[in-house]
């Protein structure tokens, strides 16, 4: 890491259960920032990670939510057991009750087996339940319940299961809004809210946007084994002048496809793409255009994803004879497609 950067590390996470199927991940993720904004979330996440109360992580989404959980969870005496997210978006009806307080077999139609749910498979951990506004309110009463009582009854059994479960929730909606708006139990987010961490958006914490890139690009050399790649200075540019509407996940994807449509040492704006060339301002105010050189190099690199890198096929699309489209293929530096 670079010096002066400061290091949000999650280290190997151990029995991560991204489902009640019990598998087993194991991650090391870190993320860095220098804003006051980064140093901040950092304070608050040292301060109540011992704790056992409920959380409400608030921010865009990619804005990095469920990586400020998965910290406080490595942070505090359950980092030896399970972290579970539960995607709130995907759990709706019955589906919901099954999967987060697990059934019985026979208790509806293709419960063919017994399941924990996650709530029981979290017993000792960490469950992280992602948007939560979007759960029903005629099913927010069920998870209340649960938090009060610290018990979980599946559906189709009358017997109840103690659990000792840390809740951590996230979400993009203002919450207190939908409770004024009766959109959310007010109950139900008391309980919840005893502390708030909200993650600013990147645009609004520009100091961390390079190092973040840099170290998208560095994971990039480690997953392929290869050397490190540099930004350019107009590339380094463009990134920070760049709106960032999908946050994080946004840049991390960002890198990674000019990571893998580089073959240089050094990163350029033809790998970037086409949205952020032209959301770049010129002097004079207009939006940067891309060039006819990066415009070129986009669409020759499209039609040859396009094709499976079949020149011959991308040769066609492009309207191009086989040697016109080789010798394009040198000027910008395009590698041979594999296969070929």
């Amino acid at each position: 890491m670079v010096k002066g950067k400061i290091t949000l590390g999650l280290g190997p996470v151990k029995g991560d259960a991204s489902a009640a199927s019990g598998s087993q991940v194991m991650r090391d993720e870190f993320v860095i920032g220098t804003s006051p904004a980064f140093e901040s979330i950092l304070e608050t996440i040292n301060t109540v990670a011992s704790r056992q109360c409920s959380m409400i992580i608030s921010g865009e989404t990619g804005a990095g939510k469920e990586m400020v959980a998965r910290r406080i969870h490595f942070c505090s005496d359950r980092a030896k057991e399970v972290f579970v997210p539960v995607d709130c978006t995907t759990l709706t009806g019955q589906l919901f009750e099954s999967q987060l307080f697990g059934h019985v077999r026979g208790a509806f139609t293709g419960a063919v087996s017994d399941t924990l749910g996650f709530f029981r498979a979290a017993d000792k951990g960490t469950i992280f339940l992602d948007e939560i506004s979007e759960i029903p309110l005629d099913l927010q009463a069920k998870l209340l319940r649960v938090l009060q009582e610290s018990t979980v009854t599946p559906v189709g059994s009358v017997k109840s299961h103690p659990i000792n479960v840390r809740v951590l929730c996230a979400t993009n909606r203002n919450l207190k809004q939908q409770v004024d708006e009766n959109k959310f139990r007010a109950d139900l987010f008391y309980r919840l809210n005893v502390v708030t961490v909200d993650v600013p958006p990147l645009r609004e914490r520009p100091e961390d946007i390079l190092c973040l890139a840099e170290y998208f690009l560095a994971r990039q050399a480690e997953l392929y084994n290869e050397p490190y790649r540099v930004l350019s200075d107009e590339v380094k540019k463009l990134l920070i002048d760049y709106h960032w509407p999908g946050n994080i996940r946004e840049l991390a994807n960002v890198m990674e496809r000019a990571y893998v449509l580089t073959d240089t040492e050094r990163i350029t704006p033809a790998s970037l793409p086409t949205e952020i060339l032209v959301a770049a301002p010129m002097e004079n105010g207009q939006a940067r255009l891309p060039t006819l050189d990066e415009a070129q190099r986009k669409v020759i690199v499209q039609a040859l994803n396009s094709t499976s890198g079949r020149k011959l096929a991308a040769a066609k699309i492009l309207g191009l004879e086989r040697r016109k489209l080789n010798r394009l293929l040198e000027r910008y530096n395009i590698s041979k497609p594999q296969g070929e």
